[in-house]
């Protein structure tokens, strides 16, 4: 893990050191070498748990998370680089600041061996997140926006706090390893369904659960590109890490509490379904319909079923990339065009070809084309779920049927059609942008290949 952990620390110090003319060079090669570095993390170990040392753990959980993480930043940068390029260098030093500094506190959530020290790295990531969303965003809402993600998230967190002081007074540690050896609070009382609800309320406003998610569109809309990426691609899948190690410490006997919970996600997925079909704001649809797929992640990890951890983390790594390459692909119209309307970008394809087939692919994973692992993580949820509940399939197969509307609608609104007059000499594509979008999909085509990368300790 340090291996990753220190050249991430030791890039904000190139930040500021190396000049001005190699700044965006340097930085993305350099980060690009960490990502490289982090793919032997995936390597399959003869134990649940690689200690390396008593404040980190790298297990088949954290694994594609640490990996995801690390594999952002380069493509972050390279996808900022055309809108920073007037500001002066100090905002451009900042920004990368920033960004380093957020996959800093994310490597040391997903890697903590104790859950108060996740706790405060979760929190930690609000941080740079609301400076990306509040300095650097594109309208006069961003702030709005950002009293919304801190709101929401800040309120539902801190319950989670004082669930994981009652821990640590009940069961004597919240080490992650030893709490298959420590015997957790016992019984359905109202304590434990209330200690239930605080240990998963800050991860569901996080995903998040339809109800609790209406500061991720605001946020997406608002945030510079890098931030949507990141948020779309890690934040919330941070969430999800959260619930399945919090689950395996909590009560296993209180299986009828997350049935509301269950239900509403599910419910969640057809309506953000729905509201994706009436968007006109090309990125707040991809928000949408983040929300969407999360929602089937969160029924996969309620019902705590081995198969159902699995699609949960596949389907949560292939949603990270998927996302992150859409909310890319609407960047490179929004630079283009000036604007997030559908009916502004119409007939692209005519003159950018090769976006173009980006756009068709990234959309195909979206709606989990075979063989893409978007597939196998929702057709291995939905086995799940049906084997758990045969009603789940009704809202499953319908979730399933909008999601390929509104991936189709997405294609057709930007790529096809007649092009407007407005749009006739828009500057062509550079190769800075097809290097992104190939470092996103490409993994998406090895890992069809290998799928047993992203299992999980479930399989």
């Amino acid at each position: 893990m340090l291996k990753i952990l220190i050249p991430s620390f030791f890039l904000l110090l190139t930040t500021w050191l190396t000049p001005r003319k190699w700044l965006w060079t340097i930085i993305t090669s350099y980060s690009f070498s960490i990502a490289l570095i982090s793919l032997i993390i995936l390597q399959k170990t003869s134990t649940s748990y690689t200690l390396t040392n008593k404040f980190m753990l790298v297990d088949e959980l954290s694994a594609p998370f640490l990996t995801l993480t690390a594999w952002l930043l380069p493509l972050t940068l390279l996808a900022s680089q055309n809108h920073l390029s007037v500001e002066p260098i100090i905002r451009q030093r900042t920004y990368i600041s920033m960004l380093i500094s957020l996959q800093c506190s994310l490597i040391l959530a997903f890697s903590a061996t104790e859950l108060i020290m996740f706790y405060i790295m979760f929190e930690t990531t609000l941080i740079p997140t609301l400076f990306l969303i509040t300095r650097w965003g594109n309208q006069t809402e961003r702030l709005n926006a950002g009293q919304y993600f801190l709101f929401y998230t800040l309120v539902g967190s801190m319950p989670l706090l004082v669930a994981l002081l009652f821990l640590q007074e009940s069961m004597g540690t919240l080490s992650i390893p030893l709490f298959n050896l420590v015997l957790g609070p016992q019984g359905i009382s109202w304590a434990s369904k209330m200690l239930w609800l605080a240990c998963m309320l800050a991860f569901l406003v996080k995903m998040p659960l339809f109800g609790a998610h209406l500061w991720l569109p605001k946020a997406h809309v608002e945030a510079p590109i890098a931030g949507s990426m990141i948020l779309a691609a890690i934040l919330l899948k941070l969430g999800g890490y959260g619930m399945m190690r919090m689950l395996l410490c909590l009560d296993p006997a209180m299986k009828s509490l997350p049935y509301p919970f269950i239900a509403l996600s599910l419910w969640g997925v057809i309506m953000t379904s729905s509201i994706c079909l009436r968007q006109t704001d090309l990125k707040s649809m991809i928000a949408y319909s983040s929300v969407s797929h999360m929602g089937l992640v969160i029924a996969a990890i309620l019902i705590q079923t081995p198969w159902s951890f699995t699609g949960a983390i596949l389907l949560m790594v292939a949603h990270g990339l998927t996302s992150s390459a859409l909310f890319c692909l609407a960047n490179t119209n929004y630079e283009r065009t000036h604007s997030r309307m559908l009916l502004f970008t119409r007939g692209f394809q005519t003159m950018l070809p090769l976006m173009g087939a980006w756009w068709l692919i990234s959309n195909l994973a979206n709606m989990a084309l075979p063989p893409s692992p978007n597939l196998m993580g929702e057709i291995t949820i939905m086995t799940s779920l049906f084997n758990w509940s045969y009603w789940t399939i009704i809202a499953t197969g319908l979730g399933t049927l909008l999601t390929a509307c509104y991936s189709l609608y997405m294609f057709i609104s930007t790529q096809r059609g007649t092009v407007p007059n407005f749009t006739l000499s828009i500057p062509s594509t550079h190769t800075r942008e097809h290097l992104a979008l190939m470092l996103h999909l490409f993994p998406l085509a090895l890992l069809i290949l290998k799928p047993e990368l992203i299992w999980g300790i479930f399989f």
